[in-house]
């Protein structure tokens, strides 16, 4: 299955009624930490990073899962965005969202070692660079980056929804941040979980694409001054 996490035209309540179903399987019996969860990723400055992209996440967790610890995993998931202001506040979205976790999730009783260790996957989703010998980092990681595999017109909806969650920053500024992210994606392996390799080829393609694209807009915007 080819990534897809853009908008979408499901019901609302479809949606919720199916996330609700996912965060019954993460967590039993937390209904009322799982429908604050959802009202998080509802937001309406989010266009991207809402709850169609956590389901997204969601169904790829499970799709490129092999011998990994699901039940860590699919909390990271669920917290990985939980926090997301534009601009960040005193601290990074993946701080804050980590530190939301640790503490909605210690009152549900989750041992020390579970709540550092979903914290630790939600911070790592700042990088998405996971350590050595760390499959649980991975399949969170590659979860998360799974759009950037989807079809191209898929893709570029994905762009532009990017962009209109950072409609308040300017142009230039957008271009050279997003350009330098991306740029520092082609040079990584990307995915890292064994099931996702299938991915690397397409998701390759739409982000030199997308480099080629962001490179052009610069160098208009810079009146051709670019090298």
């Amino acid at each position: 299955m080819m990534p897809t996490d853009t908008p979408t035209t499901e019901p609302a309540d479809q949606l919720r009624s199916h996330l609700l179903a996912e965060w019954e399987r993460a967590l039993p019996n937390q209904q009322p930490m799982g429908e604050e969860l959802i009202k998080r990723y509802s937001e309406p400055h989010r266009i991207y990073h809402n709850a169609t992209h956590l389901s997204s996440v969601l169904r790829y967790v499970e799709e490129l899962a092999d011998d990994h610890d699901l039940f860590l995993v699919r909390l990271g998931a669920w917290f990985h965005d939980a926090v997301y202001a534009i601009p960040p506040l005193q601290l990074t979205n993946e701080e804050a969202s980590a530190r939301l976790a640790f503490r909605e999730l210690s009152r549900a009783g989750l041992e020390q070692e579970d709540l550092n260790e979903v914290a630790r996957l939600v911070r790592v989703t700042a990088t998405h660079i996971p350590g050595a010998r760390d499959p649980e980092g991975e399949l969170l990681c590659d979860a998360d980056l799974a759009i950037l595999a989807a079809p191209p017109d898929e893709y570029e909806a994905y762009t532009r929804a990017i962009r209109a969650e950072y409609a308040a920053v300017s142009e230039v500024e957008f271009l050279e941040g997003r350009l330098e992210i991306m740029s520092e994606l082609l040079d990584s392996d990307i995915f890292r979980t064994g099931k996702a390799r299938y991915l690397v080829p397409q998701a390759r393609a739409n982000v030199e694409a997308e480099c080629i694209r962001l490179e052009e807009q610069l160098d208009r915007l810079a009146g051709g001054s670019r090298a």
